[in-house]
């Protein structure tokens, strides 16, 4: 498995997709319970299988992640390339960004000297997809990109 296995809930969102992706192995729904039953490692193979094309899809249509931390935003815009990166740095020990006062304190203190903007891009790995899920794993979010696009147009 080359990601991780969806969650109990990514399966029931993905329901039909899944009977469709046991559709094009040949796989009926009595072969499906039968497989659950007497060869659940086969069964757990056909999971990580299908848990692994969601993730490629998801990952190869990602063009933006965010990830908020107390004192830090990361944005990342997903170039086919590189990753473009924007940081919002909070040199305030008293502001915690990922609660809604100190999200606020950063939209009224944009221009403060308290707050840094830095910029830098990143090559990907000979795994780009590999690259994005780490991040999402590390506690990224796949976005549409507002903020990134917001902090882009007031920096440069």
């Amino acid at each position: 498995m080359k990601y991780r296995r969806l969650t109990k809930e990514q399966f029931e969102e993905l329901h039909q997709e899944f009977i469709n992706f046991l559709a094009t192995q040949s796989i009926t729904a009595d072969e499906w319970a039968e497989l659950k039953k007497n060869k659940p490692e086969v069964a757990e193979t056909e999971l990580d299988v299908f848990s692994d094309l969601v993730w490629e899809g998801v990952l190869n249509q990602a063009e933006y992640l965010e990830h908020f931390a107390p004192q830090h935003i990361y944005l990342f815009r997903l170039a086919e390339d590189e990753m473009h990166a924007i940081v919002v740095n909070v040199k305030n020990e008293a502001v915690d960004i990922t609660t809604k006062e100190g999200y606020n304190w950063l939209r009224e203190n944009l221009m403060d000297e308290r707050v840094e903007f830095l910029q830098a891009d990143k090559d990907y790995s000979e795994d780009k997809n590999g690259d994005k899920f780490k991040m999402i794993e590390q506690g990224a979010v796949i976005t549409k990109g507002e903020l990134y696009r917001y902090f882009d147009e007031l920096i440069n």
